[in-house]
């Protein structure tokens, strides 16, 4: 869809729910684009702590120094 810059200010909340709703909108100003609406992207869900349980794994060792590294630690 493409609007004048004047069907734009007149149309401002129909043109951007159009844009919402995945229609390209154009706004021309004189013979030539001037601005897209575009949605900005999917906003994401919010984080559920806890939500990865079970998932990972850690080593009853991952703290202990390693053999490579004994040297410097001395």
């Amino acid at each position: 869809m493409q609007v004048s810059v004047t069907e734009a200010a007149a149309n401002l909340n129909q043109l951007i729910q159009a844009a919402i709703n995945g229609e390209e909108v154009i706004v021309i100003d004189g013979d030539r684009p001037a601005i897209k609406l575009t949605p900005i992207g999917k906003i994401r869900p919010d984080r559920k702590p806890g939500s990865a349980k079970g998932l990972i794994w850690v080593s009853d060792d991952f703290d202990e120094p390693l053999a490579e590294f004994k040297e410097y630690m001395e």
